[in-house]
């Protein structure tokens, strides 16, 4: 007999089918479907999927007696509630490395597109409107780049900056010995620093707002802020009076804090290019993250390590 799955998150028809010849899926990718699933099978799920963003709480957890396994599909997993399933016995794993080269081109193509004003000109383009009546654009090749938390992700944003023959700094907790890249010991440090500013950390209590108006005039008149880490990682009011104010050049983002919702805001500001919370969705990214997910829970029902045990 299968092990049954609740799955919390939107997932195609095609990976829903590839899970479901593994377990026995209860598809709740809705609040309202969440809800009604673990009232009435909460005591026989063993294992869950879910997002970072989607998360999953202490009291669901408490739902599901028989609960063993909970994975998140992606990197993040801010609001899986981790102390709550070891305190239970609970395996918790991630997504980790599956999508990093994605949301890396993401990241890179929001920092172009900004920059560069890509958007703009083209509908300048469409309106008739020639070059000579336009402002001029900096490179982004052999500027600055600042990149706030350099993980796995952060790491394949630094390797781009390299081909577009720029100096890297970053900032983390602490400096790491794998790197040659310049460290800051604060955001508002490195922002000082920066040309451009990359949001590349975990969400969570830890970096709420870490990104805040004294970051932003940090970063300066001249500086541009792409952020495809989490919308809670940036203070978007500050970020709306730094764009109006023209204490930032620009913004690129991919995540905010009112998301699913469009952040309002921040729509009447310029220069500002957004995203829907996609950096990470790509054909070959989501596969790799379903075969990831399969393959951890594989070995978990086997008795194995796991490969990306969140720890």
């Amino acid at each position: 007999m299968k092990p049954q799955l609740l799955l919390l998150n939107h997932v195609s028809p095609e990976h829903l089918a590839r899970i479901g010849e593994h377990f026995e899926v209860r598809y709740a990718p809705d609040a309202d479907g969440r809800a009604r699933a673990i009232a009435s099978h909460g005591a026989s799920i063993r294992a869950v999927l879910t997002i970072g963003s989607v998360g999953l709480t202490a009291a669901e957890i408490d739902a599901m007696p028989q609960l063993a396994l909970v994975c998140a599909l992606g990197a993040g997993y801010e609001n899986v509630d981790v102390a709550h399933a070891r305190a239970r016995g609970i395996a918790v794993a991630n997504g980790a490395g599956t999508n990093d080269s994605c949301v890396a081109d993401h990241a890179f193509a929001l920092l172009l597109a900004t920059v560069r004003a890509v958007p703009a000109l083209d509908r300048a383009t469409r309106d008739g409107v020639w070059r000579t009546e336009l402002p001029l654009r900096p490179n982004v090749s052999g500027k600055r780049l600042g990149i706030l938390g350099l993980g796995t992700i952060g790491r394949r944003i630094a390797q781009r900056g390299l081909g577009f023959d720029m100096e890297i700094g970053y900032h983390n907790r602490s400096p790491r010995a794998d790197v040659p890249f310049a460290w800051f010991d604060s955001p508002q440090a490195l922002a000082t620093w920066a040309d451009y500013l990359v949001v590349a950390t975990p969400g969570g209590a830890g970096t709420q707002h870490m990104v805040d108006a004294d970051v932003l005039r940090a970063l300066g008149p001249h500086g541009f802020l792409v952020n495809i880490a989490r919308g809670s990682v940036v203070d978007s009011a500050a970020l709306a009076e730094a764009l109006r104010k023209g204490q930032v050049a620009g913004a690129g983002l991919d995540v905010y804090e009112s998301e699913p919702k469009p952040p309002k805001v921040l729509l009447d500001c310029p220069n500002l290019v957004l995203t829907p919370h996609i950096a990470g969705w790509s054909p070959e990214a989501i596969d790799a993250s379903v075969n990831q997910f399969l393959e951890n829970a594989r070995r978990f029902f086997a008795g194995e390590p796991l490969l990306t045990p969140v720890v």
